[in-house]
């Protein structure tokens, strides 16, 4: 059901002139997505995967007939005027670093390899106490963290000048850091500049990233489940500069299933009493997580999940004893091609004990690289949207991320339907459109 109110459209600027993509880690998932972007300008491929290039978007009554492309629909970047570039611990350009990650085929690299070549990585913030099983030597040094914030908004603002873009988004699509709860540092905006002053440790390469780009004033996504844009004084600075904050942690394959099969069973009351999920991963991501601390950060993303869709303190008897455990298992053989088994043992009428397996044999960055671009996409929209730019976090893009960032007092909405349906609300919203509810009780009167 349409509402039958329509809204005034929201004050929307053109997006006009080349939009920069600064990308933190040239690994599998950012080369993939740059490669292709590159692959779908030349018509080489399709963006399969990518709601905002083949999604559709229904305005009015389903007897309206009115079911655009969401491209058409709002007025996104064009893929010609998009530009990339980023940072990484290896030299290594975009075609040499998608050549190791071996998630694209060969001929296909070959074909895009001008492009590639030409993009070569700046030097990035680094510091192994946080990703401690890897290592490179292009890595910026500094007198202090503050250094290496000036140092990354050198970048940014050359990138810009260098490359005649009128706007940027940056996006995190590096390694997990190790688990980290807020301390002290993280209590301020003012703390947090002290610390940088006096290189405190517990201040994070991903916290320096996002401080730098929301300082520049430019939209920041984190693909990770790191603890960067979700801490209270970043919103606050989002929120101050216009800049636009998404996250966190890319919802790919074994999330994705669970955010699609567990708001099945909550909707037909179905029990559950167990979820055993296990992975096995070759790739740089996969020989990150074997270390403890950033093993803890990523369980932490994923465990959230159940919790929050099937709500055991409102469904007891359903929901409130579940075993659920994750675990992620580096297999180099596997590459990038990841395997998600899952376990689920669920209970139905008067108890009866029932059994689901799940073997998602899926591709990691395959399923990451059309997310990246959508976000991109919709953080640069949002940054020109009158009533979106100064709110902060985009919720309406929980949809993307294992852990969506919410206001204050909020609880995250996991469920991937709710989440789709949220989306595509705020869509119409911005656009005057009058907003779908499903009701339709108006086809009966």
């Amino acid at each position: 059901m349409a509402t039958g109110q329509k809204n005034t459209p929201i004050e929307i600027a053109p997006a006009k002139g080349k939009l920069g993509i600064l990308v933190v880690g040239l690994g599998a998932v950012a080369t993939t997505f740059i490669a292709g972007v590159e692959a779908v300008r030349t018509g080489i491929a399709e963006p399969i995967g990518s709601l905002t290039q083949m999604g559709t978007i229904r305005l009015g009554k389903r007897t309206d007939g009115r079911s655009p492309l969401i491209k058409d629909f709002v007025p996104l970047a064009d893929l010609n005027d998009i530009v990339f570039g980023g940072w990484d611990i290896f030299t290594d350009s975009a075609y040499e670093a998608a050549a190791n990650a071996k998630v694209l085929e060969k001929e296909l690299l070959l074909k895009l390899k001008p492009f590639l070549n030409k993009i070569k990585p700046m030097p990035a913030v680094f510091d192994h106490k946080y990703v401690k099983l890897i290592s490179g030597p292009n890595v910026k040094t500094g007198k202090n963290k503050l250094e290496l914030v000036e140092q990354v908004r050198e970048d940014i603002r050359n990138f810009k000048k260098k490359n005649k873009c009128s706007r940027l988004v940056v996006i995190w699509c590096g390694s997990t850091e190790s688990f980290q709860k807020p301390g002290k540092v993280h209590a301020s905006l003012e703390a947090f500049e002290k610390g940088l002053k006096a290189s405190d440790p517990n201040i994070a390469p991903s916290q320096i990233y996002a401080y730098a780009a929301l300082q520049e004033c430019i939209p920041y996504a984190n693909g990770a489940p790191n603890l960067t844009v979700d801490l209270p004084f970043m919103q606050e600075l989002s929120r101050q500069n216009n800049a636009p904050i998404a996250g966190k942690d890319f919802k790919t394959g074994q999330t994705l299933m669970k955010t699609i099969l567990a708001p099945g069973f909550k909707a037909r009351m179905l029990g559950v009493s167990g979820w055993f999920s296990t992975n096995i991963l070759g790739n740089r991501d996969g020989e990150v997580l074997e270390d403890p601390g950033s093993f803890k950060t990523k369980e932490e993303s994923k465990l959230s999940v159940l919790d929050e869709i099937l709500q055991p303190k409102l469904y007891p008897k359903l929901y409130g004893d579940i075993f659920h455990k994750v675990r992620i298992n580096y297999y180099p053989p596997r590459g990038d091609n990841k395997e998600g088994w899952d376990n689920i043992d669920i209970f139905g009428w008067l108890g009866y004990p029932m059994q689901i397996k799940v073997d998602f044999l899926c591709r990691d960055s395959i399923l990451a690289a059309p997310l990246a671009l959508d976000i991109v996409l919709f953080l640069d929209l949002a940054a020109r949207t009158t009533e979106l730019k100064g709110i902060g976090i985009q919720e309406w893009m929980s949809f993307y991320f294992k852990s969506p960032m919410t206001a204050k007092g909020l609880y995250p909405e996991h469920d991937l339907f709710i989440q789709m349906m949220k989306m595509k609300n705020t869509l119409r919203h911005i656009k005057g459109e009058e907003l779908i509810t499903h009701l339709g009780l108006e086809y009966y009167d």
